[in-house]
């Protein structure tokens, strides 16, 4: 009877500190600081101006037009982008002042609690696609400058579709126990030791450009690991290193290369391209050069991931002999004998430490797809790279893939046929062409 009453007890403990939990990071009361009468649908008046330029700042900042923007549509904020995860596609909302299909019946304080907390007008939790565990770092007053925003968007009547993931990943209420793990439900606290610059630059990282969405590596639930900014797997696409690790981060990068890199799209030696170019052409850009300093000040100050670089493969290596005679016949026009590249134009590929990252995807899905880099207002030219899957083998690409990562000073990884196989599946490429 003891026995069993110690138990109960335990297990009546267990439950209340659980319960506790949930209730803190359940709570949206910071929240609470924003109106609840005035709806999103309700347009801002002249007097109203500032706040809203601020908030479209804010907006550019946060990259929303991203994923609330399908692709190649003329109506902003319209939703219906499927956002890939690992669990399916999820349909960015319509954030429009729309009464119907977006926003536009929402109060401030609703908006508020959608973007900081992950929770619906009707309290359901939102996925963590939406980035809300970096966005709960968003300050009370650019918060209202973003709803200031968005109330003066043009409210588009779109009905986008519904997400549709399988079991167990559409069970709403189970969010409750990934923001439990994973949510840290505090707002932004400023380093009382660091100077007012390097918080600028940690607010903006870590909260509205939510550089570790991408940047940091995933565990099998979608949660952040304890590996801040040391480089996730995107599918197609490798978000690279950007602490402060030489070799396959960004320590070898000045604070004024950082910021080229953020302005133009491009440096001394890489070019932006994939999602991060998108990121680039939408968001940061556009930022002031101020901003853009205090981020790469946070950035460099970044602790170095530890990862070290090993022995280069050797010159007479099989693939190495066979990527060479790929490069020289494909790559050399735009990317030198030397791999040096045309700056702003043609990535540098010697001494490139995006292109020695342990995972090869992006690497791999360019040469098989090809892509363009970031077009911005301080390269408007920018430069495309044509596909190559209809000219070369999986093979070819592994052996291409391997020379690029030990030529040149540069050391990683052979890539394996298998790799290249696989990513051409996934991006839906053809095969090789037949010779004749």
């Amino acid at each position: 009877m003891k026995k069993t009453t110690i138990l109960g007890g335990v297990a009546f403990i267990a439950a209340a500190v659980a319960a506790g939990m949930l209730w803190q990071n359940g709570d949206t009361s910071a929240d609470d600081v924003a109106d609840n009468q005035i709806l999103t649908s309700q347009p801002p008046g002249a007097a109203d101006a500032a706040a809203v330029a601020r908030g479209k700042y804010i907006a550019i900042a946060g990259d929303c037009v991203a994923c609330h923007t399908a692709p190649e549509s003329k109506n902003a904020f319209a939703g219906g982008y499927s956002i890939s995860t690992p669990f399916g596609g999820i349909f960015a909302s319509n954030i429009t002042p729309d009464k119907e299909t977006g926003i536009g019946n929402w109060t401030e304080r609703d908006f508020y609690r959608a973007v900081r907390h992950g929770k619906g007008k009707e309290g359901e939790n939102l996925y963590p696609a939406m980035p809300y565990n970096a966005y709960v770092k968003v300050s009370d007053r650019d918060m209202h400058d973003l709803w200031m925003y968005m109330r003066s968007v043009k409210p588009v009547r779109y009905a986008v579709p519904e997400t549709n993931l399988g079991f167990p990943y559409n069970i709403r209420l189970a969010m409750m126990g990934w923001n439990l793990l994973f949510f840290k439900n505090s707002g932004f606290k400023a380093d009382l030791s660091r100077s007012a610059e390097w918080n600028r630059g940690a607010y903006l990282v870590e909260g509205l450009e939510h550089c570790g969405a991408c940047h940091t590596p995933k565990n099998l639930l979608g949660g952040d690991r304890d590996a801040w900014l040391q480089g996730s797997n995107l599918s197609e696409w490798h978000a690279p290193d950007i602490t402060a690790n030489s070799y396959t981060g960004i320590g070898g990068w000045s604070e004024q290369q950082i910021v080229d890199y953020l302005k133009l799209g491009s440096n001394h030696v890489a070019v932006a391209s994939g999602p991060m170019a998108e990121a680039v052409t939408n968001s940061t850009q556009h930022l002031s050069d101020g901003d853009l300093r205090a981020m790469a000040v946070y950035l460099k100050s970044q602790p170095d991931s530890g990862t070290r670089k090993p022995q280069p493969l050797a010159a007479d290596d099989s693939n190495m002999k066979m990527g060479a005679n790929v490069y020289s016949a494909n790559c050399t026009a735009c990317h030198n004998s030397d791999g040096k590249g045309i700056p702003n134009l043609a990535t540098s590929l010697a001494g490139n430490p995006a292109l020695q990252a342990e995972d090869a995807s992006s690497i791999i899905s360019t040469i098989l797809q090809g892509g363009r880099g970031a077009v911005t207002q301080g390269n408007p030219t920018s430069g495309a790279m044509p596909a190559f899957a209809w000219k070369l083998s999986d093979e070819q690409v592994a052996a291409a893939a391997t020379y690029l990562r030990n030529s040149w000073g540069n050391a990683a990884s052979a890539v394996k046929p298998e790799e290249v196989a696989g990513k051409r599946k996934v991006l839906n490429l053809p095969e090789q062409m037949p010779a004749h």
